[in-house]
């Protein structure tokens, strides 16, 4: 019948998926979408403010259970709950309690935003994870922890977003270093860590020229320095950009406090004592006195070494 469709379980119009998460696009028309979002146990995900205020958006659990964080209060929400968006003045905060299924309808395309571009990047970040058998779901935790240092410096719209896929792709270079570097039991030579140094240029690379453009200078900045001895241009202080930087000391505390090949992981408190005994030189102090706060609102480290 004209202006009838049936869709059967399981069918869609377009997926984006990497690893675990996954968005579908179900139905369009006038400018409506209707999707499905599944997000993986403990993720934080964003909703965020629209450039055009009469963008109204609805969310209903279908399964699983959330967090919602806003400025006065924490809301738990779970199976055939729903919560709808309408001129919000700044980005609401969730997290994945357990894995979740929601039914996603935004009066706005947005799925195209959404390229499978993106998709086919996050899948060489579980190739390099699967790669380095010591950096499994290293990007998704580095994620993590920048998501949350980023909400609380209230980070705008579109810094926050570029923050949060940078942060999944910011070691994607490293599918061009061999597994026998990655992955040696001893102290790299020379002629390695030159490998090594070049994955954050390679993995700016493989992002330039798509849709995520403004991604290329955080992902290729990660590992500089305040004080210029990081690489791959030895960048200076406020020639880092923000995104970058905040990136530098959650990837630094996530690698510390991972096993590696050559040794095993490091305590927490350790890891952010000798984080903090580098600020002024490798890292900014406002952003790891936040990634402080984090760790002990997470229950990593004791509130005990609170300033």
């Amino acid at each position: 019948m004209k202006g009838f469709k049936v869709g059967k379980k399981g069918s869609f119009i377009e997926r984006v998926k990497y690893d675990t998460n996954e968005i579908s696009l179900l139905s369009r028309g006038d400018g409506i979408e209707v999707l499905t979002q599944s997000i993986e146990k403990d993720r934080l995900f964003f909703v965020y403010p629209s450039d055009n205020k009469n963008v109204f958006e609805f969310f209903y659990l279908l399964s699983g259970e959330i967090l919602c964080e806003t400025e006065d209060e924490k809301i738990t929400l779970g199976t055939q709950e729903y919560f709808s968006i309408k001129e919000i003045d700044e980005p609401i905060h969730f997290k994945a309690l357990s894995d979740v299924t929601m039914l996603w309808v935004i009066t706005e395309p947005t799925f195209v935003h959404i390229s499978e571009k993106i998709s086919s990047l996050m899948e060489i970040v579980k190739q390099v994870e699967i790669k380095d058998c010591y950096t499994e779901k290293h990007s998704d935790r580095v994620a993590n922890y920048a998501g949350k240092v980023a909400k609380k410096m209230k980070l705008n719209k579109e810094q926050l977003e570029n923050l949060i896929f940078a942060s999944y792709l910011h070691d994607i270079g490293k599918i061009n270093v061999p597994s026998e570097i990655l992955n040696k039991p001893g102290r790299l030579t020379e002629e390695e860590y030159e490998i090594i140094k070049k994955h954050p240029a390679d993995g700016a690379e493989m992002v330039r020229g798509t849709n995520y453009d403004e991604l290329v200078p955080i992902i290729e900045q990660h590992h500089e320095r305040l004080n210029g001895s990081g690489y791959p241009f030895g960048l200076k202080g406020d020639e880092i950009l923000l995104e970058a930087k905040i990136i530098a000391v959650c990837d630094t505390f996530d690698a510390m406090t991972g096993d590696r090949s050559y040794r095993k992981a490091f305590d927490p408190a350790y890891a952010l004592d000798v984080i903090k005994s580098l600020i002024g030189t490798h890292y900014e102090e406002e952003i790891v006195d936040i990634f402080e706060e984090v760790l002990i609102e997470e229950g990593l480290i004791s509130k005990n070494l609170e300033k």
